[in-house]
């Protein structure tokens, strides 16, 4: 059996490389792929989160093998590679968002820092804190002062003061001395990474790195000078981003947020213009072509389109852990890869499942794109620490085909609704403003319907019209069976006895017909004792006189003896009879 059948991908993939002890550990937003050297080789760069509290590395793999290291000085929240000016050779540099602070790497080596912006201070803590710097208030008034700040402030109080409140009493004069004497300061930290492409859309082209920060808001700086070109507000913190267009021209950021939400920001909009409001919050952001795909904390993948209209929804087997995109440009082939818990890797093109592959380990981040010389690489690292690298057949086909239950793929097909006519828009008109007029218009008429039929109903019980009896001491059914071609007819009765334990005896069997077009051997018959719950068939022939082609309605009373009217009536209709009399 080959490695493409245990792997259950149907044979899609080679397995090019497995380290389960590389010791990787990091996230989607924390992977690229670029050619660092200019020589037509990309390479692996990995934000690796190390233990957490230290041994945070930005790590560059060439091949299999590990090419170089340096330490970080914070967790990295995101990582990018991008083209910064338009030198040659045509060589990107590595942004790497931690804290802060962007650190960008040219040539594998520190080139520049950028750190963001200070936020506004609140007035009242500076003041507090000045008068704890002249001595006039003790450490247990500052705590007080500072809860109150806190409680009432529209301006969020800085680290410091909060680091200072979650403190023990026998902690708080020592911490006092030592900070006392420095300015207060707030500082925002960066949440995701993305880059922007500056004037012209070409893979080499120069981009802006676009940021979102812990203060809810979005900066894209330019790659040269890093300054900020643009500057964003958000109702909520970002948390993943997506970028797509040029600066200079027109461009759209994707944005899922802390809150839920997804927002959509455009050119020369300081807010979002589009506002997605999801029923869970995102782990995923995706964007397909002109759409974009969220994975969600339900087990749910859903498709929305640029404006935020849902286009589909489908549940997975196992919580979402990451995504990230398939771009295949050679063969113009775009889908979504899906990192589950159950230790899957589906890939989906909208809602349809094209490919899955098991992995020996639960996967924490995918990348694919151009690895060494190979453009069909994916790339995943687990939650143990290991490197797996796949490369993908030139002879892999992926099936359209919706192979899950549910609806056909032809009803998510967008329908050409017609204009609204005059006509229609008058009618529309009218109905709001009669709506309550037409409405009890409506109830009456189905008071109306509803009374007459309730006279008709009792008028057919209180007449025995029925072919079931009202009676309680009587309770009858009764159907009938019309057998043969003509012009003889077998008439078989079928009556029930639905008490349920009192026998029914003296009944008599009636017809009422035309003498001029049917004869009847005995019309008048006399019924046996009626045991309930047994059907009891009565069988008589009927005689077709005529040679007209015509039929007529037989009527079946049931009697009882020393009552007048019948207990039940049926009307059978009789069929045409298709042969002449014979005397």
């Amino acid at each position: 059996m080959s490695s493409g059948e245990l792997s259950g991908d149907g044979g899609k993939w080679l397995d090019a490389h497995y380290d389960p002890v590389a010791g990787l550990y990091t996230f989607s937003s924390c992977v690229d792929l670029a050619d660092l050297s200019g020589d037509g080789e990309s390479r692996l760069v990995v934000g690796d989160l190390g233990l957490g509290s230290l041994g945070m590395k930005l790590k560059v793999y060439r091949g299999t093998a590990l090419m170089s290291e340096s330490a970080l000085l914070d967790l990295p929240a995101g990582l990018v590679a991008f083209f910064m000016d338009l030198h040659e050779p045509r060589i990107p540099a590595v942004a790497v968002a931690s804290g802060p602070c962007i650190y960008v790497y040219k040539n594998l080596r520190p080139y520049f820092k950028f750190t963001l912006p200070s936020l506004e201070v609140n007035t009242l803590e500076q003041d507090v804190w000045q008068q704890v710097k002249e001595g006039q208030i003790d450490p247990l008034t500052l705590k007080e002062m500072l809860e109150d700040i806190r409680n009432k402030g529209d301006v969020p109080l800085s680290v410091r003061s909060l680091r200072f409140l979650s403190l023990e009493q026998q902690e708080m004069d020592e911490f006092v001395q030592l900070h006392k004497q420095q300015p207060i300061r707030r500082q925002t930290v960066i949440t995701c990474i993305g880059t922007l492409k500056k004037s012209t859309a070409d893979e080499d082209g120069v981009s802006c790195l676009v940021i979102g920060t812990e203060s809810s808001e979005v900066f894209v700086l330019d790659p040269e000078a890093f300054i900020i070109l643009s500057k964003m507000s958000l109702p909520a913190v970002p948390t993943i981003m997506d970028v797509t267009g040029q600066f200079d021209v027109e461009f759209r950021i994707t944005v899922a947020c802390r809150n839920g939400n997804i927002y959509i920001l455009r050119r020369e909009s300081e807010k979002p213009k589009y506002c997605i409001e999801l029923s869970s919050h995102p782990v995923g952001l995706v964007r397909v072509g002109k759409n974009v795909v969220v994975g969600c904390t339900d087990e749910s993948l859903q498709g929305f389109t640029q404006k935020g209209k849902k286009l589909w929804r489908t549940v997975l087997a196992a919580p979402i852990i990451t995504m990230a995109a398939m771009d295949l440009p050679t063969r113009g082939f775009q889908a979504v890869l899906v990192g589950l818990a159950n230790c899957e890797v589906q890939l989906y093109r909208d809602k349809n499942l094209l490919s899955s592959i098991k992995t020996p380990d639960t996967v924490t981040s995918i990348c694919f794109g151009r690895y060494g010389r190979e453009d069909g690489t994916l790339i995943m690292t687990t939650k143990g620490g290991g490197l797996m690298v796949k490369i993908l057949k030139r002879t892999a086909v992926f099936d359209d085909r919706d192979g899950a239950p549910g609806p056909p793929l032809a009803q998510s097909v967008r329908l050409n609704v017609p204009k609204k006519t005059k006509l229609y828009v008058d009618q529309t008109v009218r109905e709001r403003e009669n709506g309550l007029a037409m409405h009890r218009a409506f109830q009456m008429d189905l008071s109306r319907m509803r009374l007459a039929a309730a006279k008709a109903y009792v008028k057919a019980l209180e007449s025995s019209l029925t072919p079931m009896s009202s009676s309680l001491s009587e309770p009858l059914k009764m159907n009938a069976v019309v057998q043969g071609l003509g012009p003889s007819f077998k008439l078989t009765l079928n009556i029930q006895n639905t008490a349920a334990c009192r026998p029914v005896m003296n009944l008599a069997i009636s017809f009422l017909y035309d003498e001029n077009l049917y004869r009847m051997r005995t019309p008048y018959m006399k019924i046996p004792l009626l045991v309930p719950g047994l059907i009891y068939p009565v069988e008589t022939f009927v005689e077709c006189t005529s040679d007209k082609g015509i039929s007529d309605i037989i009527k079946v009373f049931v009697l009882h003896e020393g009552k007048s009217s019948p207990l039940l009536t049926a009307h059978i209709n009789m069929p045409v009879s298709e042969g002449l009399t014979l005397n």
